[in-house]
């Protein structure tokens, strides 16, 4: 599975990329078509509480599976979105 990590504005260090990768990965036993994921980390006002934004979509076949999340630290954000995605691929599962 391809895992492409975009940081906007900002160079992401090796730790969080591999969480991301970690976390991310495991989403794969759950979607069969599951082609690629696509992670965007961005800060918004850096002086601001909870300003640390993720995206993840999930190409999957036949539809994307999107969700943003934002929380204190990337890692947080990250989990927040995985759980709202995992919601969705329950959602989704009959589709497929």
């Amino acid at each position: 599975m391809n895992v492409k990590i975009n940081a906007v504005r900002f160079k992401i260090d090796e730790k969080l990329e591999e969480f991301i990768t970690k976390k991310v990965s495991k989403l794969e036993k759950q979607v069969p078509n599951l082609l690629g994921v696509e992670v965007t980390l961005k800060v918004e006002k850096p002086e601001a509480e909870h300003n640390k934004v993720t995206e993840i979509r999930l190409l999957v076949a036949g539809c994307d599976l999107f969700s943003v999340k934002q929380s204190d630290t990337f890692e947080a954000a990250t989990m927040l979105c995985i759980d709202a995605l995992k919601t969705q691929i329950d959602k989704y599962k009959d589709k497929w």
